[in-house]
């Protein structure tokens, strides 16, 4: 979603959302996102205001402080920004990819399923097991931070079977345009 992407051409306006808008996102964060109000609250403050950035290609990203937290595509899913997602690890289910995977992912692939499978990659165990169409944070084999964000394609029982195909598709990774934003 954001190679090529310079603020100067791609963004067209920033407004702040109506206040019962900033409570259903607030609500859609709680619910996708494995979170606790007090955590959200850490985010972002009910006292800050929620700037919308509204982008090319039907992108909304929110930033509270100038600082760009989260973004959707159309009216899908709210992904987090890779540096909240640093900051805050454990809102979302993790996966793994082994060594031999960074490279493809950081030059902005989709995560194959033998990244996954490989000794390296890591998937959650049968008891904590994704569905499809599952918000991920990606982490690499060596690495504490995550280095991308994604949606599952197949359940993660799936996964672990399948020896080719996608796995994950990329929203954001470390190194895309967004990456070096820190402010808007």
């Amino acid at each position: 979603m954001f190679k090529k992407f310079t603020p100067s051409t791609d963004i067209s306006g920033q407004t702040p959302p109506k206040s019962s808008v900033q409570r259903s996102l607030r609500n859609a964060l709680l619910s996708q996102w494995k979170i606790t109000p007090e955590t959200l609250e850490q985010i972002w403050p009910k006292k800050e205001s929620l700037i919308h950035v509204k982008c090319r290609d039907h992108l909304s990203m929110y930033t509270v402080q100038g600082s760009p937290l989260f973004f959707q595509h159309f009216d899908g899913p709210m992904y987090p920004t890779l540096r909240l997602l640093q900051r805050y690890p454990s809102i979302l289910p993790k996966v793994g990819i082994d060594r031999g995977a960074i490279r493809f992912l950081l030059g902005g692939a989709n995560m194959m399923c033998p990244g996954l499978n490989s000794p390296g990659g890591y998937l959650p165990p049968a008891e904590e097991a994704l569905p499809a169409e599952s918000m991920v944070a990606i982490f690499a084999e060596g690495k504490e931070h995550p280095i991308a964000v994604g949606i599952t394609k197949l359940e993660s029982e799936e996964l672990r079977r399948s020896k080719k195909g996608v796995g994950v598709e990329i929203a954001t990774y470390l190194g895309d345009d967004l990456w070096p934003l820190k402010s808007l």
